[in-house]
């Protein structure tokens, strides 16, 4: 599936020092995509931010359009709340 960001998106992007490779990546090859509200959809995967620090990125997108729209993204540190064991 390809993405489009929204001015959102981008705009937390930038505000949350988030590379846009790293998401790009994320897109591509995410561990994991779960459903969340309606027709968005959550893919993420543990990365390595500055200092070697492991964070979930999670990237939310519309998947009602195509292509899938990027709605917001984030990093946290709280991998255990948002991840789901196989």
């Amino acid at each position: 599936m390809k993405f489009v960001y929204s001015r959102h998106a981008l705009e937390e992007m930038a505000r949350r020092r988030i590379p846009r490779d790293m998401a790009d990546e994320v897109l591509r090859n995410p561990e994991q995509v779960m459903d969340e509200h309606s027709l968005r959809k959550c893919y993420q995967s543990r990365v390595y931010f500055e200092g070697g620090i492991v964070f979930l990125l999670r990237v939310i997108i519309d998947a009602a359009t195509e292509p899938g729209v990027v709605i917001t993204l984030y990093r946290t540190s709280k991998i255990s709340k948002y991840w789901r064991a196989p």
